[in-house]
């Protein structure tokens, strides 16, 4: 049991340890903006971080309609390994057809998030937002616009090089990112090298550059891998609509499933702030804490989706559900580490975001940090939840039991528990445990009662045959 566990574990971290590392990454390279922002003054790191909100807000529901591009290359490229009559070429084809579908998605939703952008920019007005915040954010969103579509594309490339499990290159070039951003980002705000001095909207452009810089990068690793290049296609053109039209109806719950996490944890740090300054900056930055901690959950949970997106186009029923907890046993013991972190050494651990801040902060964010230390397991496990019904083609589900989970359980217990009970920001921590385990249970259960189904139904299959 154990050697299983181990070499199960091991070939999850093959695939999880790269993306878990980018992720750390691409949250190095936001950081950086807003440090940036923080230098140029506080109008301007408020405006820049309303910009960078609405930008990601777009960019995380476009990410969502193409995160199901690598189980559908995954599965296919199985089904490729697996063909014995020769037929290798056909499957090939498929790959390079999901490929294309997943680059016209990309950039339908570019397209359209640049205008969303644009819109919401010149809407923030009407939202009670400070006139002269709301000019700079203006400017700063159309500097940011065009990095949308370039950002997409390297997703629907990321993708791809997931699904064939050659995701490698992706941390080089998240790293390198991260450096050039930093560089860009001092030449334009600045003006240096005989350039014209953009402050805030230089951070802007650099952000646009360097996505577009990221996007050739990988495409160009691509090309030089000998098992990538040769189903490396660009060509939207040539995209099949019925393959657009799957990936749109795959995407679409994925994409309202982050876009829902994101309102719900964005409704309980409003319900935070109303209990003053010193609560909201405590949320914030355990919040921040938690968001770190999280790219490791969404390194596990793409590596287990695509795990079960392979190992069930290879008829491995058995193997799909071991995967389940084998990702979970991995979590665990991750989340375990950070919690005695947490529990032991918690003014340390909040020493970056609040040794400048008051007394009275630090006092609930370290309480916060208890809860959070209990917190993570079922943040963890609920988004890998997600990617196990995702390997399944099941997107649907997902969407609607985080719906129960965050907006039927959870918020309605963060009120409960911060008002008529008095907890305050405890009381919305608590809520948020209690919302997240409801989700990590009833995801985790799905799973496994389909995985069940699926068996039940190929048993059912061989007796008839």
């Amino acid at each position: 049991m154990l050697t299983t566990l181990l070499r199960d574990s091991r070939a999850l971290a093959t695939l999880a340890v790269p993306l878990v590392l980018a992720q750390l990454a691409q949250v190095a390279l936001t950081t950086t903006d807003t440090v940036m922002m923080g230098l140029l003054g506080t109008q301007e790191l408020a405006a820049g971080g309303l910009a960078i909100v609405i930008f990601n807000q777009l960019r995380t529901m476009g990410v969502g309609l193409v995160t199901s591009v690598g189980n559908q290359i995954a599965a296919a490229a199985a089904r490729a390994e697996k063909d014995a009559q020769g037929e290798e070429g056909t499957a090939n084809e498929e790959v390079r057809k999901i490929l294309r579908a997943a680059l016209a998605v990309a950039t339908l939703a570019g397209v359209v998030g640049i205008i969303l952008m644009i819109l919401i920019g010149q809407a923030l007005t009407w939202l009670g937002q400070d006139a002269a915040v709301v000019d700079r954010t203006q400017t700063m969103l159309n500097a940011l616009a065009p990095g949308l579509l370039p950002c997409l594309w390297f997703q629907a490339i990321r993708q791809f090089t997931v699904g064939m499990r050659r995701p490698q290159a992706l941390l080089q070039i998240t790293v390198a990112s991260v450096a050039v951003n930093a560089g860009l980002n001092w030449i334009l705000i600045h003006g240096t090298f005989g350039l014209p001095r953009l402050g805030l909207t230089g951070i802007g452009v650099a952000t646009s550059t360097v996505y577009l810089l990221s996007f050739i990068a990988l495409y160009l690793s691509a090309k030089k891998d000998s098992e990538l290049a040769p189903l490396l296609s660009l060509n939207i053109a040539k995209a099949d609509p019925a393959t657009v039209k799957r990936l749109i109806a795959l995407g679409v719950p994925i994409a309202a499933t982050y876009g829902s996490e994101a309102g719900f944890f964005s409704v309980t740090a409003l319900m935070a702030g109303s209990f003053g300054p010193d609560a909201l900056a405590a949320h914030t930055a355990v919040n921040q804490l938690v968001y770190i901690v999280f790219q490791v959950a969404v390194g596990l949970s793409h590596a287990a989706s695509i795990n079960v997106s392979r190992e069930l186009a290879l008829g491995r029923t058995d193997d799909a559900r071991r995967i389940k907890n084998t990702a979970l046993a991995c979590a665990a013991a991750v989340m375990a580490l950070v919690g005695i972190l947490y529990l032991t050494i918690p003014r340390l651990v909040l020493a970056p975001f609040l040794d400048s801040g008051s007394g009275q902060a630090l006092t609930i964010a370290t309480h916060l940090l208890v809860v959070t230390a209990f917190l993570q397991f079922f943040d963890c496990a609920q988004n890998i939840g997600v990617g196990l019904l995702r390997g399944l083609d099941d997107t649907k589900s997902g969407f609607l039991i985080t719906l129960i989970g965050y907006w039927a359980i959870g918020l309605p217990a963060a009120w409960l528990l911060a008002y008529p009970l008095g907890l305050d920001t405890l009381g919305i921590w608590l809520g948020l445990l209690t919302g997240l385990a409801a989700t990590a249970v009833l995801l985790l259960r799905r799973y496994s009662a389909s995985l069940s189904l699926r068996t039940a139904g190929r048993t059912t299959m061989a007796a008839s045959a």
